[in-house]
């Protein structure tokens, strides 16, 4: 499906099959707090089951929960990221279901007054910006994990995670296709961790996503939803968006209804299957927990963690606009993580190239670093390395092509040096002027017929013959430099 472009006043999409896709994502975001948000229980990722479930946790008669002051500062930092509404006031609710691995019968989240309402989400699909509107955040907890596997045939109940502190963020339902709400997760994603509120480890379960996923004719209301729980990596949330948008388009050509659900995605099968009929909000049958007061944050305690907050991404991107001159796509690749932000900045001012100091951390650093599964800090070419290389690329020593030897002998750890494996591999441009005007005397010397044929008129002519004086040097010569030199020897 192609890329679309929607805003908070209008959406338009290619449509699937004549139909129109509806996306909204309901996102969990782990909070990066040393303990649970109702108990001082640890929230550390891998300890033995149950050994890190305190009384409260386990909802032993006569306890009762204290919110996580840093919780609260986290949610506080994510809605001004966003620019969002900070309640003054909210309340915390009890949603009421029966899970083996749900040991109050109920969670304690946010139901009519969230903390965070509002707010609004930009990333790129391709180079066209896309917006997608908020409409919460609410602080909760989270439940216990039932483990299925080496328990010969039985389940078993881990309440180590049960009262760890979620931020869920839901979207209203803006995107248009898979590759947009995959988009707009990973710019959520690069947020919340940037924002150090969330590690951001999919594999640990401290970032994954609810898809909302309906279709319908164009023009027409809404489609019965159906939501894809629990996806943990980028890769399966669009091949399951995928794979429900077709199956719900099946079901609508045989003359079959969508029912409401929430639906599994099978990574294997890379199917969905239902898996309960959906519940709506009066089947959990919230109302205001008796045991927490509301929610009071005053507009000092606000300002406070606004005077905190990092520099934000897109206050960077504009930064990077305005002092680097950078494109508005560029700037925003730039500032995708604060990793990318400082490298490209050290980068920037130590050769003074900020633009190809951009287009090779889109090209070739990252197309490296994808390949090896590794992050940028993990790079074996640091920034001061990199601007010295584009440095001999401004100045004229390597061309463009001699300066991919040299980043891949950077990167092998052939050399440490740019100038040591410029020279030691001999792509240092002809830089005497002289000797090249020699060596195209001989070229136009050798190549008539070319010469002809350019001064009747024939371009591709002069091509040819900027092909023998670069053969001619071995590759050594400057293009540019080729280029003018033999202009001005044809009289062009």
């Amino acid at each position: 499906m192609s890329s679309t472009t929607t805003s908070t006043t209008a959406t338009t999409a290619k449509l699937v099959r004549g139909y129109e896709v509806v996306i909204g994502l309901e996102t969990h975001a782990q909070l990066s707090t040393r303990s649970k948000i109702f108990s001082g229980a640890s929230t550390e990722f891998g300890a033995a089951p149950n050994t890190q479930a305190s009384p409260v946790d386990l909802a032993l008669p006569g306890t009762l929960p204290v919110m996580n002051k840093a919780a609260v500062e986290r949610a506080i930092r994510f809605g001004l990221a966003v620019g969002a509404t900070v309640a003054p006031l909210s309340i915390f609710a009890r949603k009421n279901y029966f899970y083996p691995d749900l040991p109050k019968g109920y969670q304690i989240s946010q139901y009519e007054i969230p903390v965070v309402q509002g707010g609004l989400i930009e990333f790129y699909v391709g180079d066209a910006k896309h917006q997608v509107r908020l409409t919460r955040a609410h602080l909760e907890e989270d439940a216990g994990k039932s483990l299925h596997e080496d328990y010969h045939g039985q389940t078993g109940i881990d309440l180590n995670r049960a009262g760890t502190p979620l931020l869920e963020i839901v979207s209203e339902p803006d995107m248009r296709s898979s590759i947009e709400a995959t988009e707009y997760a990973k710019a959520l994603h690069a947020l919340v961790v940037w924002l150090g509120i969330c590690d951001g480890n999919m594999q640990e379960g401290s970032f994954r996503c609810d898809a909302n996923v309906s279709v319908r004719k164009p023009g027409a209301p809404y489609g019965t939803r159906r939501e894809i729980k629990n996806l943990n990596s980028f890769r399966f949330l669009q091949q399951a968006i995928d794979y429900e948008i077709q199956w719900q388009i099946d079901e609508i050509e045989e003359g079959r209804k969508i029912q409401q659900a929430t639906v599994l995605f099978n990574p294997d099968s890379g199917e969905t299957r239902a898996m309960r009929t959906k519940e709506d909000a009066h089947d959990y049958r919230y109302f205001p927990d008796p045991d927490l007061p509301p929610l009071v944050i005053a507009p000092e305690w606000v300002e406070r963690v606004r005077g905190e907050m990092p520099e934000l991404p897109r206050v960077m991107a504009e930064r990077f606009q305005r002092d680097y001159a950078l494109p508005a796509y560029d700037a925003t690749m730039m500032t995708q993580s604060k990793d990318f932000g400082a490298y490209f900045e050290q980068a920037a001012k130590a050769c003074g190239q900020p633009k190809l100091v951009a287009n090779w951390l889109m090209g070739e650093v990252s197309r490296r670093l994808n390949a090896e599964g590794k992050a940028l800090a993990d790079s074996p070419v640091d920034a001061p390395t990199l601007a010295r290389m584009i440095g001999r690329i401004a100045d004229g020593t390597i061309s463009n092509n001699g300066a991919k030897q040299v980043f891949e002998a950077l990167w092998s750890g052939e050399g440490v040096d740019v100038d040591v494996v410029i020279e030691s591999k001999g792509l240092k441009q002809m830089s005497d002027t002289g000797a090249l005007e020699a060596i195209l005397d001989e070229v136009l010397a050798n190549n008539a017929k070319s010469v002809e044929e350019f001064r009747a008129g024939k371009e591709k002519a002069f091509n040819a013959l900027v092909g023998q004086a670069m053969k001619a040097t071995k590759g050594k010569a400057n293009p540019a430099q080729v280029n003018e030199l033999l202009k001005k020897k044809l009289g062009a």
